[in-house]
């Protein structure tokens, strides 16, 4: 069976809004696609670590990618080391650059778990950061241009190339997401590459 990785952004969790939403709308049109959102931690090696452990155990079936802000840095990574499908909604691009503010404590926003992040974790970030994207096709970028926490500029830029849909206005959380649901079944199932 193909699974479908679903990766939540920086300090959220698998009960994210767009997690339940993607689950809900593959369960109910896409049953033969197995749903995995695991609770990624904020430290990028020991998310790749778990992430790359995933994709591996999927050994020959299809594996395919939705990642949301951080998520997305974290399916680029991903889809440059294994080959995969990607649909990115308001991607982190090269985050180690903005994560100063989180040093220190800090407190998940839906479990409350505390966790201590440090300068060598911000150096996670940076030494993963691809230099540059293999094959363009395999990625789906969703903006919105009203993202308050990242530029989408620097995801237009980046991604640039790619399959890109940039709607004004909106927020970082990506306003009206379900509706784009359909559209992201077709592009990861897409035999075309």
């Amino acid at each position: 069976m193909p699974t479908l990785l679903y990766l939540h952004g920086f300090n959220s969790s698998p009960q994210s809004k767009k997690a339940l939403q993607t689950q809900s709308w593959f369960t109910h049109h896409a049953p033969e696609i197995t749903f995995i959102c695991p609770p990624l931690p904020p430290y990028a090696n020991s998310a790749m670590a778990m992430l790359t452990g995933l994709i591996e155990d999927c050994a020959e079936q299809p594996v395919y990618l939705v990642g949301s802000s951080m998520g997305g840095f974290f399916a680029t990574c991903l889809s440059e080391r294994y080959n995969l499908r990607a649909v990115l909604i308001n991607p982190a691009v090269s985050p180690g650059r903005g994560l100063d503010k989180w040093l220190g404590e800090n407190e998940n926003y839906s479990t409350g778990e505390k966790w201590t992040f440090e300068p060598r974790h911000i150096d996670e970030y940076i030494n993963l950061d691809p230099d540059s994207l293999e094959i363009k096709n395999n990625y789906h970028v969703l903006l919105q241009s009203g993202d308050q926490v990242l530029d989408y500029r620097d995801a237009q830029i980046r991604y640039q190339g790619c399959s890109i849909v940039t709607e004004e206005g909106g927020d970082h959380s990506f306003i009206h997401y379900e509706q784009h649901l359909a559209d992201i079944h077709q592009f990861l199932t897409s035999t075309q590459v």
